[in-house]
């Protein structure tokens, strides 16, 4: 790895760690990766975060060819294809927290019952249809689920998140994961009750504008 890249490799492993220690995720479940130049810089498969130095962190072009001691996690292809469909996306958090999780192995996505759905760019979120874990077919759905957004349910899996950087892909995924409880405790006293489609169109005007602008 450049020193960049080395940087950029800290960075993505001092998230996979906070998103452990926030609770949205466990063991070596989940995956976090940074955008760099030509590709992106992964977490290595099946290995605990606590236990892994920078220099386990994988670079993966766009290509899809790895490089580094490690190889990369197994969803590496979903975050190749969301940053070559999403120019935005600096940095993905992909997790199996549990509140997300729980909605997507029953196939939910989250509607407009809280107007903070559209702190991810729509009325809803929507959940990808399911797919093998690390399969082009899972990428392909996920990319799909993402439209417009930038985040979505994974069927009978979890959620991936993405945002400009590391610190904001992971506030976003502990945003979303919080939604996603509430939402599931909605679920508890039966039907739930949605915001008008026009007061989401407000709401989405608003966070066009809101929080410190680059």
């Amino acid at each position: 790895m450049s020193a960049v890249d080395l940087e950029l490799a800290e960075k993505v492993l001092a998230t996979a760690r906070a998103m452990n220690a926030s609770g949205i995720n466990r063991g070596s479940a989940g995956n976090v990766s940074a955008r760099c130049a030509d590709g992106f810089v992964i977490t290595p498969t099946g290995m605990a975060y606590d236990a892994c130095e920078a220099a386990d962190m994988v670079r993966v072009g766009a290509d899809g060819a790895a490089s580094g001691r490690r190889k990369p996690s197994s969803e590496w292809r979903f975050h190749r294809d969301i940053y070559a469909a999403r120019p935005e996306a600096g940095a993905v958090v992909h997790t199996h927290s549990p509140f997300a999780t729980a909605l997507a192995c029953q196939q939910q996505g989250v509607p407009a019952f809280h107007y903070m759905v559209a702190r991810f760019g729509g009325a809803d979120l929507r959940c990808a249809a399911y797919a093998t874990f690390g399969s082009q077919e899972l990428s392909d759905a996920i990319v799909a689920a993402l439209d417009g957004r930038s985040a979505c349910l994974m069927a009978h899996h979890g959620m991936v998140v993405f945002g400009r950087d590391c610190d904001q892909a992971l506030a976003l995924a502990v945003e979303l994961e919080t939604l996603c409880e509430q939402y599931w405790r909605v679920l508890q006293l039966g039907a739930p009750k949605l915001l008008a489609a026009d007061e989401m169109e407000r709401v989405l005007a608003k966070f066009a504008s809101y929080g410190q602008q680059d």
